[in-house]
């Protein structure tokens, strides 16, 4: 009996010490459907559709035409499936998804002439939505992050960065529209609950509409 009082104790007092502990850590909330976030994020998805995407990132570009970018920001959701298996906070994964938005805008602009028509008719236009977007945005501080997450936003801000790979400016915003329906369910539901948009089963059932 004492042996048990003795480790019902212990088990108390573990939890005493764990509680602030617990409570240090910022939870996220749920973004509802209807609310500012959601909003900017559907006028935002609005202008990366597929037509749009082909017009100005496709069919204004040289055949096979690629740029240089960061490896962080090939982010698909491969990336995504993979990090959540490594326990990654959904919050902590947006993060880096609006860091990586912006970072790609940024790397097709700047490889684009001053009266290229996608930079005046697309993308400027797009960039714009995105900083509406961020105004509203709370990111994470930056201590909460594992240092997966911290490293990926690091190497985003950093201009003299040297792992880098060729990627269609194209397939570069097909990513991020498909890893913001992933990672920005709740505001893109369109059938019901089950709609998985993580799954690439998901995108290849909708006809290529979506890519």
């Amino acid at each position: 009996m004492v042996r048990f009082e003795t480790w019902l104790l212990l088990v108390l007092l573990g939890l005493m010490w764990a509680l602030p502990v617990w409570m240090s850590f910022p939870s996220p909330s749920p973004i509802s459907k209807n609310s500012p976030l959601c909003t900017s994020l559907v006028t935002l998805k609005d202008q990366l559709n597929s037509s749009l995407r082909r017009r100005y990132l496709k069919h204004n570009f040289p055949i096979n035409y690629t740029i240089h970018v960061r490896y962080e920001e090939v982010f698909r959701l491969k990336n995504i499936s993979r990090m959540k298996n490594d326990s990654e906070i959904e919050k902590h994964l947006q993060d880096v998804w609006v860091d990586v938005t912006v970072t790609v805008i940024q790397s097709i602009l700047n490889v684009l002439p001053e009266r290229h028509p996608t930079r005046h008719k697309y993308l400027a236009n797009l960039e714009s939505l995105l900083k509406a977007f961020q105004t509203i945005w709370v990111k994470t501080d930056e201590s909460y992050y594992t240092e997966n997450i911290f490293n990926i936003v690091k190497h985003l801000g950093m201009e003299k960065y040297e792992a880098r790979k060729s990627v269609r400016p194209k397939s570069l915003l097909d990513n991020c529209y498909r890893t913001m329906h992933c990672l920005f369910k709740d505001c893109f539901l369109r059938n019901s609950s089950q709609d998985d948009y993580c799954d690439t089963q998901h995108w290849r059932k909708v006809n290529g509409t979506q890519g």
